[in-house]
């Protein structure tokens, strides 16, 4: 489950506790530009005993390699081996605009930082020379006194998972190549390959076969019953629409809108162009009502227990590992009880 970076923490750790109970096998953490995810993830260690912590994501820009690295073998260390290393470039207006980085090279960024990672885990001096990330740096940069160092603590795994959260063309082919997981958005299970399949299945051939096979979160909002048939589960589907029409219609640039793009992939295109020009005019309302109800149907968990079990039989059949869920009604504890006895 990812939990909500701008809502009530405290609240959020207490219905996570609840859920661990119930059988929650992993929460992500979101950082985005609100309070950083890291203080919420050790704090979350300290409270929870068996749930994996998932950093749901981390942006390759604002912390150096090392000290992801660093924070990643900290992290697993205090929730005894429970962390998850989620890594994503985030985008230029939040990059730029609040942090103050230079933009550049987010692919190669990230497989530079998943190696460097590894390096420092496996407790290896630091030599690296790589397309965006030098070190130490080179001749002729800073001081010219920085030395190959290594980690100073022997973390409790050397191997902890990294989840890439790609979103088109080579960095999904790197990401079946190089990570351990995908952290991908707005997965169909039936679709997918429209949109990614060509990627997923060259990256995959350069896959090392140490990895295993690549894990992929993916999910939705989660509804089960006879209660959630025909326009009840309408309902529940409609109050997705405003985070989809977010990023569908105001993510990026106009001309430059991964999230529109994978709309378009999956073949609602006038759709998605809609949904971009009233976004983007200020008419946000209207935009949400252009969300493809289909779309909205096949990329979330809503109606009778028999319809959901024929999802998860979908989803699984996609070659999906980690059921990334989010509990719909007043009784979230059995919502996930009911999806754990659907999967049993």
């Amino acid at each position: 489950m990812m939990i909500n970076y701008s809502g009530d923490f405290h609240s959020d750790v207490a219905r996570v506790q609840e859920l661990e109970a119930a059988g929650l096998d992993l929460v992500w953490v979101p950082e985005a530009y609100s309070f950083d995810s890291v203080s919420l993830m050790g704090y979350l260690a300290a409270k929870t005993d068996t749930i994996q912590i998932g950093a749901g994501i981390l942006n390759t820009y604002s912390r150096t390699a090392t000290c992801i690295a660093q924070t990643a073998a900290g992290l697993d260390y205090v929730s005894g081996g429970r962390f998850v290393l989620g890594l994503g470039a985030s985008g230029p207006q939040v990059i730029e605009g609040f942090h103050g980085v230079p933009y550049e090279k987010p692919m190669a960024r990230i497989r530079d930082y998943i190696n460097i990672c590894r390096m420092v885990w496996r407790r290896e001096r630091v030599v690296y020379d790589g397309k965006a990330v030098q070190i130490p740096l080179p001749e002729g940069q800073g001081t010219g006194l920085g030395k190959p160092l290594k980690l100073i603590n022997h973390p409790v795994r050397e191997n902890i998972p990294i989840f890439w959260a790609s979103l088109m063309g080579l960095s999904v082919t790197a990401t079946a190549r190089h990570a351990d997981g995908w952290l991908p958005i707005f997965f169909d299970p039936e679709k997918f390959h429209t949109v990614w399949g060509d990627e997923l299945k060259i990256g995959t051939a350069e896959r090392d076969p140490a990895l295993g096979q690549l894990q992929i979160s993916a999910g939705g909002l989660v509804a089960i019953g006879d209660e959630f048939v025909g326009d009840a589960a309408t309902r529940v589907l409609d109050t997705a629409r405003p985070s989809v029409a977010l990023y569908v219609g105001g993510m990026g640039a106009r001309d430059k809108n991964f999230y529109n793009t994978i709309c378009q992939k999956y073949g609602y295109v006038d759709e998605a162009i809609a949904i971009q020009d009233l976004y983007l005019s200020g008419k946000k309302e209207e935009a949400a009502s252009m969300v493809p109800e289909e779309m909205l149907a096949s990329t979330n968990l809503v109606g009778s227990a028999g319809h959901v079990k024929e999802r998860l039989a979908a989803y699984k059949e996609a070659g999906v590992t980690h059921l990334s869920v989010t509990p719909v009604g007043n009784d979230p504890v059995k919502t996930i009880e009911q999806l754990r006895q659907l999967l049993d």
